[in-house]
């Protein structure tokens, strides 16, 4: 018996075999088919009820299969699973476009859409209409039939070249090891780091010595602390130039080829750009305002950047005869810049920062704001021994959500951190079905004698995805596919975003940066450090988020038809935010999975558009206190239930009482 084909509530992971989940897509696939069947053979007018609605309630259980799968694949994937994604990602494509291309199932969405204002429908019902009709629309429902049949082509190919990106990404990350045998290469390197340098050679076989990989806890305190220029630029190099060797595992063609059938896709939809189709269906509008914000940005950042890489520059010639700052030695120049100018240093907040203690803190914070209860389970299968799972209470035990907790990487898992769901919140015949949410991180593991300790970047990352965690546990809407997270890209940002600012509050640390090993809350003086060393090379920062920004939209909203070099291309996008000589080995695009494999393309901007809108957020929380119920009760409903029910720009206001000022970011960057 298939599990995947049987109802299931929570995913019955111990149970899944590889090969159920072909069989299994190929069964939802054709119980969909079938639901839609029943809805364009209906005799009866097209209605909200037997039209938009039944097709919102369509196609679950191949949704769940989904996300089970591709959740999987991001997080502990295999050859096996690779190829099955290969082999399905293109039969889902097809799917979708057999759904959108379907001109009875069109001409019943466009009958209901027509005769709206004779309908007495709820703000979501004509979000849901609206989103409806333009997603058949804005993918193809009025083209011909030959440019349909392209159309799907398309999306077919670009599925898999997709997938093919991301694989080659994770093989070059996995096969970079470099075995150190000379403990003096370590020089500098903190001894949690060099300890679990050692376990990592031992876990992979090796009797003696270290072992050093692209994977963040090894790849950034290499950086940041080693002494070794040497080996500080083999490192940058290997990671700088992940699918970029001209072998088997090169993302260039994979590039070229992924932004023109974004562009063919565009142009046949009547856009002149990707950028132009994107962003459409975003705050931002247009590929002309982004520019416009990016740029505004630019103005502001790139003056305190260009003094903050001078400083930089001439600490660097100081401390060492650094004549020529490199790519390799920004990391490490700036920790000592850092630990000179505040006395501060990772190394120092780290035992305050036990994995388990801020996972405890985070939850107190919810706790605190929004009247959440996390209670850890152990009843709930998991797809690794190494992931939590818990069951969300409000203050009333109110069932609220599951949520899994996936912390440490692993040869299967891609870098990075994301939160995703597994199953999402609706309502429906007087249920309200709770969603399952999961944060997926590569946080150092523990070692023989430390627990995972984090350093404060990693705390924020963790606070930042559980702000996605809370707009996916706390939806409130009816429909699946405005619930949550499923929200204007620009504007997905700002949950997670905002929640990192109690991370530098010292009534938030308060309740759980505390010492491992003396339970002592940390020092005011180290908050106060924290705080003041905030906006340390902010400009060098704003410039380096600027740069991808400025990368993605030079890829997406311009005719790449003519490009025939991917590095030469990237150079030219990022001449106005370089600081550091270049580097010819090595090329971003090629293992840049946010614009290329993730769904940001033509959106990476909304990082810095959500920070304007945090920032804002943020600063109503200070003035009424950060923990204010009222104001965490604003932000909860008309921001963190609402999903994407309404214009995110309408909420916002509802919740601020104004729109956002971007002054608000500039002022706490310390750049007006």
């Amino acid at each position: 018996m298939n599990p995947l084909l049987s109802p299931f509530d929570t995913a019955p992971f111990s149970e899944i075999k590889n090969e159920y989940f072909k069989p299994a897509f190929l069964k939802a696939m054709a119980d969909a088919r079938a639901e839609i069947n029943a809805i364009t053979s209906n005799t009866v007018a097209p209605t909200f009820e037997n039209t938009i609605e039944a097709l919102e309630f369509s196609g679950q259980q191949l949704d769940r299969i989904s996300s089970v799968f591709f959740n999987l694949n991001s997080a502990e994937t295999n050859e096996e699973i690779q190829k099955i994604a290969q082999e399905v990602s293109p039969l889902l494509a097809e799917f979708g476009n057999d759904i959108t291309l379907n001109e009875s199932l069109f001409k019943r969405i466009k009958t209901v859409y027509e005769n709206k204002s004779q309908l007495q429908l709820s703000v979501e019902q004509q979000t849901l209409l609206e989103k409806r009709y333009k997603s058949f629309s804005r993918n193809g429902a009025n083209l011909s039939e030959d440019k349909k049949k392209r159309l799907r082509e398309i999306d077919a190919e670009s599925s898999k070249l997709k997938l093919k990106f991301g694989e080659n990404i994770l093989a070059e990350t996995n096969k970079y090891q470099k075995h150190i045998t000379n403990e003096a290469d370590l020089n500098g390197l903190p001894e949690g780091a060099k300890e679990a340098a050692a376990q990592l050679a031992k876990s992979k076989g090796k009797e003696d010595g270290w072992m050093l990989t692209l994977d963040y806890p090894s790849y950034i305190p290499f950086m940041k602390y080693a002494k070794n220029r040497k080996l500080r630029k083999e490192l940058s190099l290997a990671f700088g130039s992940k699918s970029f060797k001209g072998d088997e595992l090169d993302n260039q063609e994979n590039v070229l080829k992924i932004a023109n059938l974004r562009h063919e896709r565009a142009n046949l939809l009547g856009y002149t750009t990707h950028a132009h189709f994107v962003l459409e269906e975003r705050m931002a509008e247009t590929p002309e305002k982004v520019h416009t914000f990016l740029n505004e940005l630019l103005e502001k950042a790139k003056p305190a950047a260009i003094r903050e890489f001078k400083q930089l520059e001439g600490f660097a010639k100081k401390e060492d005869g650094i004549d020529r700052l490199e790519k390799w030695d920004g990391s490490y120049y700036s920790e000592k810049l850092k630990q000179k100018l505040f006395s501060l240093d990772d190394e120092q907040l780290k035992p305050y920062f036990k994995l388990e203690n801020v996972i405890d803190g985070v939850f107190q914070v919810a706790e605190k704001l929004f009247g959440l209860q996390f209670e850890e389970v152990s009843d709930i299968d998991t797809y690794h021994e190494e992931v939590k799972t818990y069951r969300v209470f409000d203050l009333e035990k109110n069932f609220i959500s599951i949520f899994y907790a996936d912390f440490h990487p692993r040869a299967g898992k891609r870098g990075g951190a994301w939160m995703t769901s597994f199953k999402s919140q609706w309502k429906r015949d007087g249920e309200n079905v709770r969603p399952h949410i999961s944060n997926v991180c590569n946080f150092t593991p523990s070692t023989p004698t430390k627990p995972s300790l984090l350093t404060f970047n990693e705390v924020t990352t963790l606070f930042h995805e559980f702000g996605h965690g809370l707009h996916g546990m706390l939806a409130n809407t009816t429909y699946p596919s405005l619930s949550g997270t499923s929200v204007y890209w620009d504007f997905v940002e700002l949950p997670s975003q905002v929640l990192e600012n109690w991370c530098y509050e010292k009534e938030a640390l308060a309740l759980f940066a505390k010492h491992y090993e003396t339970g002592e809350v940390i020092p005011m003086e180290l908050v106060q450090k924290i705080k003041d060393s905030a906006t340390f090379q902010e400009g060098m920062q704003t410039l380096k988020q600027l740069s991808f920004g400025l990368l993605d939209m030079a890829w997406h909203g311009t005719d790449p038809s003519d490009i025939k070099n991917v590095k030469a291309y990237e150079d030219q996008a990022f001449a106005a935010t370089n600081l550091y000589p270049e580097t010819p080995e090595t090329c971003m695009s090629t293992a840049f999975a946010h614009i290329f494999q993730g769904g940001y393309a033509s959106g990476y901007y909304s990082y810095k558009w959500a920070e304007v809108l945090d920032a804002d957020a943020f600063a109503y929380f200070k003035e009424e206190g950060i923990f204010n119920k009222e104001v965490a009760t604003k932000f909860k409903e008309h921001v963190l239930s609402k999903g994407g029910t309404e214009n995110p720009m309408v909420l916002y206001k509802r919740f601020r009482g104004a729109e956002p000022k971007v002054e608000a970011l500039l002022e706490r960057a310390g750049l007006l």
